[in-house]
């Protein structure tokens, strides 16, 4: 009998358990989905970073020590599309894991607004020292363009000054009371005492399934950015495309094509020809970023500049080959099995299997959504994958190449263009 449930709290949100009796930790984790584009760029990240720097009851000092000497791990992630606090603790201590974490979010003072202010700052203008990262802040900004999902470091930068206090508490009342959450907790532990736990923790909150207001995105254009800077031994390449997200019939056939093409290391296609074959880097891969109302594919290379437009061409030639000549059944198999084989990683702790759980019900994909993943993946056929390049490889891109000026005149539009 399978022991993963889901049940309906007092205040309306849905409670995922799965029982683990393997081991003497216990975790727990709490999304609230983000439903509107944040003001400014960069309050999201700051409202996050304020969750633990003190609250009613605890100093942000008293806060690292409780958790230090109880052994308790809690913290909270931002994605694009949740903002997520998770627990991870001994089954005795899961109690006041949950005391601890329900007064970060019920009663966080924000009171250290300038000072992480500051500290976001200096980590972004670290951050931005990588020629990668300025590339890939230039690439999402212009794929995703006054958009929520394009608000990117260099963003950031020209918002923050722009953030108040007033702007921290909106979002906050956005994200924690007007939004879809949902729990999930994996561990030993008795399903009708913790659901009381649960209810009584967390009775302050309540789940309100409204519509977003983030809206869906197209590319009507294609988009060369060039980036001029002298002080870089290797060019940064990376060429992307929008292609559809989680809810897509499209979404397993995207994810097999994306491994066979650059996600499945040293037997990809574009590892073997670039760097085996041709010997161009040391680093190339391909990425398939998923969120819940867009998606893209795109492919980055760290090359001698003297190899801008042979890099350009490869990318081009391993994405039309996908198109035009035969995927062995081998090769789709393989493939397959890199895929599905990495699913185990997902059940190696408490907390990633929690976390997975929350995070298919949270994108509507339903808690118990691996079974039908793996399902999707072993059903995809080769002219799924050829249907989808087609579909998605198209003339509607974004390239975005970093290198000293004297190498740029290699990118054009015509070596963008597919044979």
């Amino acid at each position: 009998m399978c022991s993963l449930h889901k049940i309906k709290l007092n205040n309306g949100i849905n409670l995922i358990t799965k029982i683990n009796k393997k081991t003497p930790r216990i975790a727990f984790t709490l999304y609230f989905k983000i439903n509107e584009q944040e003001k400014y760029s960069g309050l999201y990240s700051l409202l996050n970073r304020l969750f633990f720097q003190g609250s009613k009851k605890y100093s942000s000092s008293e806060l690292a020590n409780i958790l230090e000497e109880n052994a308790i791990e809690c913290y909270s992630n931002l994605k694009a599309d949740s903002l997520q606090f998770k627990i991870f603790c001994l089954n005795d201590d899961f109690e006041l894991a949950l005391d601890i974490l329900s007064e970060i979010i019920e009663n966080s003072t924000f009171e250290e607004l300038e000072k992480e202010k500051i500290k976001l700052k200096g980590e972004i203008e670290a951050r931005l020292d990588s020629p990668r990262s300025v590339a890939y802040d230039a690439f999402y900004r212009n794929l995703y363009k006054n958009h929520h999902y394009g608000n990117t470091m260099t963003k950031t930068l020209e918002d923050l000054d722009k953030i108040q206090k007033s702007d921290i508490l909106d979002a906050y009342n956005n994200i924690i009371n007007n939004s879809q959450k949902v729990m999930s907790v994996v561990g030993d532990f008795n399903n009708e005492n913790i659901l009381k736990t649960i209810n009584d923790k967390f009775n302050y909150l309540n789940n309100q399934e409204v519509e977003s207001k983030i809206e869906e995105i197209s590319l009507n254009e294609e988009k060369i950015i060039k980036i001029e800077k002298e002080d870089v031994a290797q060019a940064q390449i990376i060429l992307g495309y929008l292609c559809e997200s989680y809810q897509s019939q499209d979404y397993a056939p995207i994810l097999v094509m994306n491994t066979l093409l650059g996600a499945c290391g040293l037997s990809s296609r574009l590892f073997l020809e670039l760097r085996d074959k041709k010997g161009l880097a040391y680093v190339v891969r391909s990425t398939y970023e998923v969120y819940n109302k867009s998606a893209n594919i795109n492919v980055y290379i760290a090359t001698h500049p003297n190899n801008i437009k042979t890099s350009i061409e490869g990318f081009l030639f391993e994405i039309d080959r996908i198109k035009k000549t035969d995927i062995t059944e081998e090769e789709l198999e393989n493939t397959k099995n890199n895929i599905l084989g990495k699913r185990n990683f997902y059940y190696e702790t408490n907390i990633l299997e929690s976390s997975m759980y929350s995070g298919f019900e949270i994108n509507d994909l339903g808690y118990d959504y691996e079974e039908k993943f793996i399902e999707k993946i072993k059903n995809v056929k080769i002219q799924d994958i050829k249907k989808v390049a087609d579909k998605y490889f198209n003339d509607k891109f974004v390239l975005t190449v970093l290198a000293q000026k004297e190498y740029l005149s290699q990118v054009d539009e015509q070596n963008c263009k597919k044979s």
